[in-house]
């Protein structure tokens, strides 16, 4: 069993004079227009990365329809080898990262997952298994247990068997089952994450239900936010207004009912508030991600965003990628911001939005996030709602059947590549 944790010191943020921007390189909007994507910004000061992402691999044996990994992950380069990702653990530890999550992919399919995590345990590191459970056995729980993991967080897609292999287009809800009641017989406490969307919102009292059964001290229920697969499944998966309505009227009567027996958390998607989330806490603030291949990532999807030269582990070093990247600086601080945001009052609070959000659906990521009512271009997230609407009232009432299928793109190496080809 793991020994007590010892209290390890961190290196202190150092200081960092901010240098004066140099001229931005113009990039073109899906329209042809040009927009500036700032090349040499100003290196902005920031404290340490208390949250580092390790995503192991792309690898994965589930198909989401609402996966946030990139389309185009069957092009990425080879994915960083054991003595890489122990390299990376150390810098970003000694930086000042103290919470480390394992994620993919499906983190299980790294036959290194098991020393990685003793290597984030000895450097001190709280350690977040992020996973489908589809490879964990009682073998493996006990040497992640033993290598000192902290916490294990369990995805489910649905409360049913049918919509929950449906929408991973597997067979592995009994699967799941099984993995909860290792999860709860190694003394982990029991973290259920589940993704909602208009197939499942209907079943969320049944999803409380579940993990109230199995034993869940923690329930997600987060609504997808429209990144990557997710993206490309938006008109599929967006529920309407009155869909979410009804559903978080059933998690405050669940709150209500249940008290301190699970903590449930419901998170709204994007398109239905009128002010943006701070995405990652703000950009180069907390979070730093490394891909598979190497990547350093300010948020999830950043590789998707066009003009942002994300560096790599492989030959640059984390303070170094941290405090003076272009990719980092790009967006950290106010100095991108166009109106109405650089005259905001609440820019410190949401930071503008989600960079990826703005590009995705304005073609400028340095736009205002359009999801904020002040946005010139809110409009955009309008008519995706209208569209939301009008959908669903042609929709025929029911469970989702072979034309759901057939309108879904799923989360594989051949529609990856076949994405990527056009």
């Amino acid at each position: 069993m793991p020994q007590p944790r010892r209290v390890i010191p961190i290196q202190q943020a150092s200081t960092v004079r901010p240098a004066p921007p140099r001229p931005a390189a113009s990039s073109v909007r899906p329209d042809g227009s040009p927009f500036l994507v700032p090349q040499d910004p100003p290196v902005t000061p920031s404290g340490p990365p208390l949250w580092l992402l390790a995503e192991l691999t792309y690898r994965c044996p589930l198909h989401c329809v609402f996966c946030y990994n990139p389309v185009d992950y069957t092009q990425h380069g080879a994915e960083l080898g054991t003595a890489e990702w122990v390299d990376v653990l150390r810098q970003a530890r000694a930086m000042g990262a103290a919470q480390l999550g394992f994620s993919g992919g499906e983190p299980l399919l790294r036959d290194d997952l098991e020393e990685l995590v003793a290597e984030a345990r000895r450097l001190g590191f709280y350690t977040n298994l992020i996973t489908s459970g589809i490879g964990l056995n009682a073998r493996r729980i006990q040497a992640l247990k033993h290598a000192g993991l902290d916490h294990i967080q369990l995805s489910f897609q649905d409360s049913t068997r049918e919509m929950n292999d449906f929408l991973s287009s597997t067979r592995t809800f009994a699967l799941k089952q099984r993995v909860a009641a290792l999860i709860k017989e190694h003394d982990y406490p029991m973290v259920m994450n589940c993704v909602l969307h208009r197939h499942n919102l209907p079943h969320v009292g049944q999803i409380i239900d579940m993990a109230l059964a199995m034993g869940a001290e923690y329930l997600e229920l987060a609504n997808t936010q429209y990144y990557g697969w997710a993206m490309k499944n938006r008109a599929e998966l967006m529920p309407t207004r009155e869909q979410l309505v009804e559903a978080e009227a059933v998690v405050n009567d669940y709150r209500a009912r249940i008290g301190d027996r699970c903590k449930l958390l419901f998170v709204v998607p994007d398109y239905y508030e009128d002010r943006p989330k701070a995405c990652m806490s703000g950009w180069g603030q907390i979070f730093l991600g490394v891909a598979p291949d190497g990547l350093a990532l300010p948020c999830h999807n950043a590789r998707a965003l066009p003009g942002i030269q994300l560096p790599s582990v492989r030959n640059m070093r984390l303070e170094e990628i941290w405090r003076r990247s272009q990719a980092f600086n790009a967006y950290r601080g106010d100095h991108w911001m166009q109106a109405p945001c650089r005259d905001c009052s609440e820019k410190s609070r949401d930071h503008g939005g989600c960079r990826c959000q703005a590009w995705m659906l304005t073609g400028d990521p340095s736009a205002t996030d359009p999801v904020c009512s002040r946005s010139p271009q809110r409009h955009v997230v309008d008519e995706v709602i209208d569209q939301t609407r009008h959908a669903a009232a042609t929709r025929q009432p029911g469970p989702a059947g072979p034309q759901d299928r057939q309108a879904l793109v799923f989360r594989t190496d051949a529609n990856s590549r076949a994405a990527t080809s056009v």
